[in-house]
């Protein structure tokens, strides 16, 4: 790979190679950071936080607990179903301390989404917080799961004093659906008890399997990317090469984005483990008064999200007034950052808004711009360090410089496969390569610029138009706050684009719109249909769910046709 074009545009002390085998399993490096890191704070949640010691002691007495009062063995899957906690993180670290494998469940997934994930998985425990132990209930008894271990937001809390305490014994109680689980233990009873049990270090290997980690479903059945130690510790290595600047031991890192997702998982809780660094939980970021309000509390020094969160900061009364001073890295991935989010951010900040781009089955991440200031901005960057990216056409053949192909890549941090699926895994990989199912072009000098998803490409009168053009276009018009592109049937051009928006300005009108995009877009990538709505549906990521909006055009033209 000594001849890759990115190379030569690589920040300054950024190497070109990493060992993913430096650390046997993810368990010998969390182990270093206790160790180093012992007395420093590590997660902070609600006004309380946790050091490293902490983290290892709780931790500890988690996997001590699995593995004497349980019948899990190293290699059972263990379900955790939690938003950003204190608790989060003990279970994570003890679970693959015990040597299990950890499936993170979305809090808000409905009854049929966890059975298909529980079963999927084979998960024979699960942890998860009371607040969605209802749908635990209506499924439990078709699936596998023999132990469940129920957590309460308060549950690490108990040191806190004054007006939050209250919010959270008064509020959060009227959250609570009734539930019947009469088998579940409480966390706080297992920490306890494990406490006073013997633990011993489990013979974790590379090759074992440390995440099941589900894809988002946003394009078909949820699949588990089967993720071994070594993948992610791969991906923390290069990540940690990467965020260049950094001092061990004495950055803040706001965690907004969920610690079951992926990004999160990796950079915000493994990698800013590896660089001793405390995380800020946010627990629920959507409530963005409280979250600035949050952000005013902190010594900011680096920040991860996706776009819509970004985008819902800045147009937040109180953003702008926060002392970004020390803030010295932004990424964002999980979705295309647009360009007038990334401008107004380092307007407002001072710091650049680099983005990333990876998926569950690489670690997540593949590519991202320099973090050194000289990131280009519509690209997603360059590929990481041991990372061979490619242009493929749909016969598998590498396309030249500059044109347009599914974005395939190879590296230490790619998956095994899908779990129990041995035909998805084959769909995915052409000689040797992972093929993501984002469309992109690689320029000279090795930087990449997405397109679009394959299967969200809209065909009108035979010209592709790109989604992510035509919303990067139509959020730049300053009365808009979100947008969404889709195809909708069209007699005359097969498909014609119709655009979703929330609008920032209520005086914007789709006439207006329609006359902007036609000064930006080329006549065939015009929206013909506009809709206002007051919001968009989202994942709990707040990534945009073009297919939700699919569905219900679809749901609207049967409609129309049975009348």
């Amino acid at each position: 790979m000594s001849d890759k074009p990115w190379f030569a545009h690589y920040p300054k002390g950024v190497g070109h190679e990493v060992n993913p085998d430096q650390f046997n399993s993810l368990n010998e490096l969390l182990e270093e950071s206790f160790q180093k890191y012992r007395a420093n704070p590590a997660v902070e949640n609600m006004g309380v936080s946790l050091s490293y010691g902490d983290l290892e002691k709780y931790s500890k007495a988690f996997a001590a607990y699995l593995q004497n009062k349980t019948s899990l063995k190293p290699g059972d899957r263990l379900a955790i179903q939690s938003p950003n906690l204190l608790q989060y993180p003990i279970i994570l670290f003890g679970a693959l301390r015990a040597g299990l494998t950890v499936v993170n469940v979305n809090p808000l997934y409905t009854p049929r989404e966890l059975e298909h994930q529980l079963n999927d998985s084979g998960s024979k425990a699960i942890v998860v917080v009371e607040n969605f132990a209802c749908n635990l209930e209506k499924v439990i008894k078709d699936t596998a799961v023999e132990l469940v271990i129920v957590t309460k937001i308060g549950d690490m809390l108990g040191g806190l004093k004054g007006a939050i305490t209250n919010f959270v014994v008064k509020n959060v109680k009227k959250m609570i659906p009734a539930y019947s689980l009469p088998q579940a233990l409480k966390f706080k009873d297992v920490l306890k008890q494990g406490q006073s049990l013997s633990f011993t270090k489990p013979d974790v290997k590379s090759k074992d399997i440390a995440f099941l980690q589900y894809t988002g479903g946003t394009t078909g059945v949820s699949k588990g990317a089967t993720l071994t130690h070594r993948n992610v510790v791969a991906n923390i290595l290069q990540s940690e090469q990467w965020f260049i600047g950094l001092e061990p031991g004495k950055e803040v890192i706001i965690t907004a984005l969920p610690l079951y997702h992926i990004f999160a998982l990796t950079v915000n809780c493994m990698l800013m483990t590896k660089f001793g660094a405390k995380s800020v939980l946010i627990t629920n970021p959507r409530d963005m008064p409280g979250f600035v309000k949050e952000l005013g509390k902190h010594t900011v020094t680096v920040f991860t999200g996706v776009n819509t969160l970004f985008n819902g900061l800045l147009n937040t009364p109180g953003f702008s007034d926060l002392n970004f001073s020390k803030l010295k890295i932004t990424v964002g991935g999980g979705m295309a950052v647009q360009k007038a989010v990334a401008e107004k951010w380092e307007q407002v900040t001072g710091c650049a808004l680099a983005e990333g781009y990876g998926l569950s089955e690489t670690s997540p991440v593949l590519v991202c711009n320099p973090l050194d200031g000289n990131h280009r901005l519509g690209t997603i960057g360059l590929p990481f360090p041991n990372t061979d990216v490619v242009i493929m056409d749909d016969d598998g053949n590498h396309l030249p410089i500059g044109e347009r192909g599914e974005i395939c890549a190879k590296g230490p941090q790619v998956m095994l496969g899908y779990w129990n699926r041995p035909e998805e895994t084959d769909k995915v990989f052409k000689d040797g390569y992972f093929c993501t199912g984002d469309i992109g072009i690689m320029a000279e000098d090795g930087f990449v610029r997405i397109v679009d998803r394959k299967k969200d490409m809209i065909l009108v009168s035979g010209f592709n138009v790109y989604p992510n053009e035509v919303e990067d276009c139509v959020a730049s018009h300053g009365k808009v706050l979100e947008v969404a592109a889709i195809g909708v049937p069209d007699e005359k051009s097969t498909e014609a684009v119709k655009v979703f928006v929330v609008k920032k300005d209520d005086s914007l009108e789709k006439d207006e719109l329609i006359a902007f995009c036609r000064e930006n877009l080329t006549g065939y990538k015009v929206p013909k249909h506009v809709e206002f709505r007051s919001e968009l549906p989202k994942t709990n990521v707040g990534k945009i769910l073009r297919r939700t909006l699919k569905e219900e055009e679809q749901a609207k033209m049967e409609a129309a046709a049975a009348s």
